[in-house]
């Protein structure tokens, strides 16, 4: 027998948890499908800025549990179960699961993005041995020694400069002829005495036997490559959409995201998508929260009057 609920809620990151205690509430019965650590990718983030409440920043495994909290508290459940698949039951939806499956009369798909893989020799092989997408689980472990990270958005500028505060030198890889994160990143970076930039280049290979020991690197304008001596390599070259649960389910757009329109709403009755798993998502943690309660005031309405966009 399936878990019945009025609003089921996939992803236990700060859009779920947000839609979560939006939906709750709302006097809905809400369930929070949350697969792996709660609060998703922010729990590595060291500062999550930009977040109305906290001028200086907070880090991101105090804000994810701060929200689960609260949700907790205005009556949502959580399951803490990964999901494999979801199908249509008349005008319900069931969620099969590793925990109980869910009947649910609407869901809310906020299951986030992963870190895009730079594909190269070595990186499976030395992930957990220097390969890393966490620089604050893994920055106090380098102290002192040499990292390398790849990417030139938001996500490289953060880690970088989270980095530094451990290592003697953190070496930014760009791709293009100018960083693109927000300029916020770019002046801290630019002051910072340990970090260095270098624009047009990418990382070909990552090198060691046992752990990391050299970053091949490759000159994009010369077409020339180095080994550069390293303990890690961090790679931030961009997000994968978690997408496949809907699949088939509701339109994506040609990113993998899942199109909405500007109530979260995708084109499958019942279903609403928050976060960065969806188009445009702007990939702020405050977007995020707004994504999570638009989508459960969307989910309220429909429940209450059977509208759908």
């Amino acid at each position: 027998m399936a878990r019945n609920v009025d609003v089921a809620i996939i992803g236990g990151g700060i859009a779920g948890f947000s839609a979560a205690l939006t939906s709750a509430r709302a006097g809905w019965k809400t369930l929070v499908i949350a697969g792996g650590i709660p609060g998703g990718q922010l729990t590595s983030i060291e500062k999550v800025e930009g977040v109305p409440g906290f001028p200086d920043g907070v880090a991101g495994y105090d804000l994810g549990p701060t929200t689960q909290e609260q949700a907790d508290s205005a009556g949502a459940e959580i399951m803490m179960a990964n999901c494999a698949a979801m199908e249509a039951a008349g005008e319900r939806w069931i969620i099969r699961s590793d925990g109980d499956d869910v009947s649910a009369r609407a869901v809310i798909v906020a299951t986030g993005t992963a870190f895009a893989k730079l594909g190269v020799d070595g990186e499976e092989r030395l992930t957990g041995k220097g390969v890393s997408d966490c620089a604050s689980c893994d920055g106090p472990l380098l102290r002192g020694k040499t990292a390398v990270v790849v990417g030139g958005g938001d996500s490289a500028l953060q880690e970088a400069l989270t980095l530094a505060e451990h290592l003697s030198k953190v070496i930014v890889l760009a791709r293009g002829r100018a960083l693109t994160a927000q300029k916020n990143y770019q002046d801290r970076v630019r002051v910072n005495a340990k970090i260095e930039v270098r624009a047009q280049a990418t990382v070909t290979a990552i090198i060691g036997d046992d752990a990391v020991s050299h970053a091949r690197v490759k000159d994009l304008a010369a077409g020339t490559e180095t080994d550069l001596p390293a303990s890690a390599v961090f790679a931030f070259i961009g997000l994968v959409p978690n997408t496949s649960l809907v699949r088939g389910v509701a339109t994506l757009d040609g990113s993998g995201r899942i199109a909405v329109d500007a109530g979260m709403r995708s084109n499958a009755r019942g279903i609403c998508a928050a976060g960065n798993v969806r188009q445009l998502s702007p990939h702020r943690a405050a977007g995020a929260i707004g994504d999570g309660a638009a989508a459960a005031m969307s989910v309220d309405r429909y429940l209450r009057t059977g509208e759908w966009r």
